[in-house]
């Protein structure tokens, strides 16, 4: 049944927009983007951006985020992917590199499409992405440049199996897990594999108990 207050339709837009007042223009849509989203390197929008990262190596970076979604990616295919950022390098002065750390912790779901809540603490997802900002050296990070990303995919039934009630993980405890190890061009064929929960053939242990999947 058809409600004045459903859910809006968010149509993506270019940034040419203006910003009007009494019907003259005092800025642009893309103004308002460049003040508000050029910390790339803040937890934030970091975490957006590695969001869009992983939505366009999975072909389902069409049409607009969802802000409340129970899930951050429904790919093509249909399966349900969390993602989750760190990085070594924060927007703030710091006096030694952040120790990375990602959340993990299960959530109440709630559906922006019916703004129905559920209480139950779950993982929603069949895959978690979890995106590190590698880079180093501050004068020369660059969240854009997709050589300084690393990328480990994990089937959320792991994490249900080993860490049920965990809230949060370090790389360490990460790699513990056997994720498959990734760059960018990667990501396709790590979360294929994961999230038809198979043996990742594609893939050779690493040193460090991750494991490297051939870029897809």
């Amino acid at each position: 049944m058809d409600t004045p207050f459903g859910p809006l339709t968010v149509s993506r837009r270019s940034g040419g927009e203006p910003i009007e007042a009494n019907g003259e223009r005092v800025a642009g849509l893309a103004d308002f983007w460049s003040w508000a989203c050029s910390d790339l390197a803040g937890n934030t929008m970091r975490g957006i951006l590695a969001e869009y990262l992983v939505a366009t190596a999975l072909g389902a970076d069409n049409g607009t985020r969802a802000e409340w979604d129970t899930v951050d990616i429904r790919t093509p295919e249909g399966w349900r992917i969390e993602v989750k950022s760190t990085a070594y390098l924060q927007s703030w002065a710091q006096s030694r590199l952040s120790k990375p750390s990602f959340g993990i912790a299960p959530a109440a779901g709630w559906d922006a499409r019916t703004g129905i809540s559920s209480p139950d603490a779950l993982r929603r997802s069949d895959v978690y992405v979890f995106c590190l900002l590698h880079h180093e050296d501050k004068q020369t990070l660059n969240p854009l440049d997709l050589a300084q990303w690393t990328f480990y995919v994990l089937p959320t039934r792991v994490l249900d199996e080993r860490c049920p009630t965990q809230k949060s993980i370090g790389l360490s405890g990460l790699e513990r897990l056997a994720p498959l190890k990734t760059d960018f061009a990667g990501l396709p064929t790590a979360v294929a594999t994961c999230a038809g929960d198979r043996k990742a053939s594609v893939s050779a242990p690493s040193a460090n108990g991750a494991r490297d999947t051939l870029p897809g």
